[in-house]
């Protein structure tokens, strides 16, 4: 089964080579092919015998599969066997860990988003962070795949991370492991007649929350549904078909997303279903830096079919499906392979450039220092090493001070973005800014 996201000893090396010779397509120069895998037997052999310590081939080999993965783009790896069987659970929306999305950067572990309710957001885990080490073992340089397996382990055991940040020093955190039981969608009424609908992670039961969500704020407000706000902000994203079937809650047919490979032909369209689950009430989607992917895909499906005010900042700009290929059966582990691009219904590709707001609104009142920390930080998916160029041109915006920021007697403890989104909607604002994009 392959799932879009959106080893051999020496002994059996010469037999390896041959195999991956005689399947290389003929225009590659199967030759070419053939030296270089031979060069790599000779490599190895080399290192077996005279590197000053035993090597363990099982190791040297995935950590070479790994190097060329990582090459290629950011998300592109290799997992065995035991890190695939993790990663199919992760997707059902249950494990055991810290409750944290990571990606690698230069050898350093960065979160991308602490998801809710989970050991790490409880313990302020940000967007940005760098875990530098655990339980005062450096994992820089660590594959990140192996910096994830020590973060994960048994319910109800303790572990430390060093977290580095911008501007403070290094801290430790002890956390205490948990059974990460996702909750992938929450519903609320606020004021008696909006909706808020936060959904955090795209995992396999995200659809079906939503639907349950949808019925919810119908029921919680009586008849009286005024708008709904899905917050997307720190999602770091997921199963392709979810963000498809979330999206085909709120839109009445049409195009949702398609995806285009490396051949011009290879092209899939994915289109929403006939009827909206809410018929019609005005929406608006809550985006940050820090919403990717998955949720990528549903602020730029509904912002181009003009079914939702898009508020926020600019995303973070993941514009690219990852398949999931077993190997053997999965008995020796799958590749996690870039295989497409995938592009709104108005044809953007957002890879590198992230989806920009409507209704540009800070969480936070934003200075100049502000500005040039995020600058040095580098936030965004453009910013990754080896990252996907942007194939329409399109370029992520400068950092800048948003317009709409919190007034300087703002109660911290309120969530600004979230308050500017009811008042569009009680003001009429949505429904106003989608008929003047219409006309």
């Amino acid at each position: 089964m392959r799932i879009a996201w959106v080893a051999a000893p020496i002994a059996g090396m010469a037999a390896l080579v041959g195999a991956l010779a005689w399947s290389a397509p003929e225009d590659r120069g199967r030759g070419d092919i053939y030296r270089q895998l031979e060069l790599f037997a000779d490599v190895l052999a080399r290192v077996e015998q005279d590197y000053v310590t035993e090597i363990n081939d099982e190791e040297a080999i995935e950590a070479a599969i790994q190097g060329m993965l990582s090459s290629l783009d950011p998300h592109s790896s290799y997992m065995n066997a035991s890190e695939y069987r993790d990663m199919q659970t992760q997707t059902r929306g249950e494990y055991g860990g810290l409750g944290i999305e990571v990606t690698s950067e230069e050898g350093v572990v960065r979160v991308v988003s602490p998801i809710d309710g989970t050991p790490a957001a409880r313990a302020g885990i940000q967007a940005g962070d760098y875990l530098t080490a655990i339980n005062g073992e450096s994992i820089v340089g660590l594959t990140l795949n192996e910096a994830v397996r020590l973060m994960r382990g048994e319910a109800g055991s303790s572990i430390t991370i060093t977290v580095a940040r911008e501007d403070t020093d290094p801290f430790d955190v002890t956390l205490q492991r948990e059974i990460i039981n996702v909750r992938a969608v929450t519903a609320r009424i606020e004021g008696g007649d909006i909706g808020i609908i936060r959904i955090s992670t795209f995992n396999e039961r995200t659809g079906d929350m939503l639907a349950d969500a949808i019925r919810t704020v119908k029921r919680d407000t009586g008849g009286r549904l005024r708008g709904v706000v899905v917050d997307l902000r720190n999602n770091p994203g997921g199963l392709l078909d979810q963000a498809i079937e979330v999206s085909d809650a709120f839109l009445d047919g049409g195009e949702v997303v398609s995806t285009r490979g490396r051949q011009a032909e290879d092209v899939q369209r994915y289109n929403a279903r006939r009827g909206d689950d809410l018929a019609g009430v005005p929406v608006v989607v809550l985006i940050n830096g820090a919403s990717a992917s998955a949720a990528e895909i549903v602020a730029g499906a509904l912002q181009d079919r003009n079914r939702a005010l898009i508020v926020g900042v600019d995303s973070f700009g993941k514009g690219s499906v990852q398949t999931v290929i077993p190997l053997q059966g999965g008995r020796d582990g799958a590749l996690r392979l870039t295989t497409a691009r995938y592009y709104t219904p108005a044809g953007r590709s957002i890879q590198g450039a992230g989806i920009t707001p409507d209704m540009e609104v800070a969480s936070r009142r934003i200075s100049a220092e502000d500005i040039a920390r995020l600058q040095r930080l580098g936030i965004s998916e453009a910013d990754l090493p080896n990252a996907l160029d942007n194939d329409s041109g399109a370029q992520r915006r400068a950092v800048h001070v948003p317009d709409d920021q919190p007034p300087e007697a703002w109660d911290t403890e309120e969530d600004y973005q979230l308050s500017r989104a009811m008042d569009f909607l009680r003001q009429g604002t949505v429904a106003e800014r989608l008929r003047a994009r219409a006309g």
